[in-house]
């Protein structure tokens, strides 16, 4: 058998009797953490667990640091997502990638990476529609379409349709029937992402984005809003679009897959 399996064919050796229970738990361990060094842990089975690939923040993280993780974890995953990645950074992890006939992906607006040997995620029939207020804010709704990506959808936008021309946005409204569930991104006062649950039958995600200036600046008065919210509205942490993308797609595909 072969050394690595998914997890799906270890639980079927097991119950084919083909690997004893004891063989079974421990191939799951021992596939399951993969130790880099000293400096992390990584969570090979976060996908299989949970439906969400695991996602290496590279935000705060020394460059060998980063490296020895992404190089391990590709290699042994076969795909990688890098976020909050600095362009040169990025440079030099698909130069290593090429090297090593590894495909990569780069989102220079949403600075997000990924890195994949093989077929790419298959598709789930699940639907996101991810909207921004703003230019500003595309950098935040990338990093949600990357990841809703990455886990099967088909990933519908529409960027700067905010309420100073609140006209935009119904033609948008329109266009995205059939998705199964929103992403919205807004900064200064964040008051599109209640326009839109206002408007549409489908899970509404609101992203606070750290955009405008003065008084509560920095996403700040648009995390208060979204908050104070009348219509049906999830709402995450400032500048999430990781979460917010991953928990529309996690909706997304549950309907599809209904």
């Amino acid at each position: 058998m072969e050394k690595r399996l998914d997890l799906r064919l270890i639980l079927q050796a097991a119950y084919d009797h083909t690997l004893s229970p004891d063989e079974a738990l421990a191939q799951i361990c021992a596939e399951s953490v993969l130790p880099v060094g000293s400096v992390a842990c990584l969570d090979l089975s976060r996908k299989a667990r949970c439906g969400i690939p695991e996602v290496i923040l590279a935000e705060g993280k020394e460059p060998t640091h980063l490296r020895s993780i992404v190089e391990r974890y590709v290699t042994s995953a076969g795909r990688c997502i890098i976020s909050r990645l600095d362009p040169e950074t990025a440079v030099s992890l698909m130069e290593w990638a090429r090297s090593e006939d590894i495909s990569s992906g780069w989102s220079d607006e949403g600075r997000v990476l990924v890195l994949a040997k093989g077929t790419p995620a298959p598709k789930t029939g699940g639907v996101v529609g991810i909207i921004t207020a703003g230019t500003s804010d595309i950098r935040v709704a990338e990093e949600a379409r990357i990841i809703a990506e990455e886990m099967g959808c088909e990933v519908r936008r529409a960027y700067d349709v905010g309420v100073a021309g609140i006209h935009r946005l119904f033609p948008v409204i329109r266009e995205m029937e059939g998705c199964h569930a929103f992403v919205v991104a807004a900064g200064r006062e964040g008051t599109l992402p209640s326009v839109v649950a206002g408007l549409v039958d489908r899970p509404v995600i609101g992203v606070p984005v750290s955009t405008g200036y003065g008084y509560m600046g920095a996403g700040q008065a648009a995390l208060a809003s979204m908050l104070q919210s009348c219509s049906v509205l999830t709402v995450v942490n400032i500048d999430a679009g990781f979460v917010a993308g991953a928990s529309a797609a996690m909706i997304a595909n549950l309907v599809a897959g209904s």
